[in-house]
Parts: structure tokens; C-alpha cells; sequence
């Protein structure tokens, strides 16, 4: 049986992970992951079972290091709607410039491929919705308690588009959209939200 002890299985994780997150599942094959962990594939196989398994561990990674720190930070921000745009321009920039841009999000690109239909990686995905979609819930809650929103906003339903265009947001990254198309895109998604400004004759004293 394969001495497993001899690598890290947090390190092979995060190399795996950067060759799926690029690459997706399908289009991977074990010695491109063989190559990038510079571990052998009886070894990979002995620690998570099989591709797939090693595949599911490592959008379990991705979840935790991208995903979760955003979402806390939305919940938790003081701002309502500016902490929403700051998390849509945020994962703009992410995914139009720097070392990963084009790669997309591994959580959309997994449910835009056909691994979406796996039990284990089914769960994981749909953990993730509930936690982005919570996050915009709170954050739209905290909006509304700043008086940021239009009377009567249903929260539960516009938390639901808003998680939907992030999904969007990194789909349209992926096939090279421009960065100021989706900032605009997301400035129109939020417009209708906002409560309108008072009008002079609102201010005038009675």
C-alpha cells in the first residue's frame, strides 16, 4: 500500500484545485494532476479515492478560501448597498484582471458542467448558494434599515437575482466580457432598489 505521509494532502490540494479551477473536471486528466501535485497516481487515488473524489475535495478548498471570507464580510458590513457593490466590483476585478482572470469561479464553472449532477459535488454547490444568497439577504436587510431601499422591497426576492447576476458576472468573465459592461450591468441590477432621494418640495417645511 503507497506511503500517503510523504505529501502535504493540504498543499496537493491547493495545486489540484488551481488546475481545476482552470481546466474544469471533465477536461482534466490524472496526469495533469500527477504533474501539478508531483505526486503519484496511486498516491492521489490512496488519499482521495479517485478523481472525482479529489476533485470534490478541492472545490470544497476553493468554497472555503474564496467563497466563505467574501460571504462573511458581505453579511457583516455596517454599509447595506455599498458593501453590495463592493462585493459585485471586488469579484469584477477578480475575474477580468490579474493571475486568474478567465478562469471564472469554480462553483459556477462546476455547475455549468456536468459534475453539477454528482451527489457529493450537488451539495457543495447548493451549500454555496444558500450562503452567497444568504449573504445578499443581510446585507439587503441592513440596506433597508439605512433607509438605502424603495418602500415595500421584497428582500427574499431580490436576494435571489442579485446571487443569480453573480453567477452570471462570472460566467460572462470567463468568455472575456469587459469589465466596465459588467460593472454597468450591476449598477442597473441595483438602480431599481434604491430608495429615491427627497425632493425639494419634501423638504420644504410645512
Amino acid at each position: 500500500m503507497p506511503d500517503i505521509k510523504h505529501f502535504n494532502p493540504d498543499i496537493v490540494l491547493d495545486d489540484a484545485l488551481q488546475v481545476f479551477w482552470r481546466q474544469g473536471l471533465p477536461t482534466t486528466g490524472i496526469q495533469a494532476l500527477v504533474t501539478a501535485t508531483g505526486v503519484s497516481r496511486s498516491s492521489l487515488y490512496a488519499t482521495f479515492g479517485s478523481k472525482d473524489g479529489l476533485y470534490a475535495a478541492a472545490l470544497g478548498r476553493y468554497i472555503a478560501q474564496h467563497s466563505v471570507p467574501a460571504f462573511a464580510h458581505l453579511s457583516s458590513a455596517a454599509s447595506g448597498l455599498t458593501a453590495i457593490e463592493e462585493f459585485f466590483s471586488g469579484l469584477i476585478e477578480v475575474r477580468c484582471s490579474g493571475p486568474v482572470a478567465g478562469w471564472g469561479c469554480m462553483v459556477t464553472n462546476a455547475y455549468a458542467g456536468p459534475e453539477c449532477t454528482a451527489p457529493g459535488i450537488h451539495t457543495l454547490l447548493e451549500e454555496h448558494h444558500t450562503m452567497l444568497e444568504g449573504a445578499m439577504r443581510t446585507a439587503l436587510g441592513t440596506a433597508e434599515d439605512l433607509g438605502q431601499l424603495q418602500p415595500d422591497s421584497d428582500l427574499d426576492a431580490s436576494a435571489a437575482v442579485l446571487a443569480t447576476l453573480a453567477y452570471g458576472v462570472n460566467l460572462r468573465s470567463r468568455a472575456g466580457a469587459d469589465a466596465q459592461a459588467l460593472t454597468d450591468t450591476v449598477a442597473a441590477a441595483l438602480a431599481p432598489l434604491r430608495a429615491h432621494p427627497p425632493t425639494p418640495q419634501e423638504h420644504r417645511p410645512q
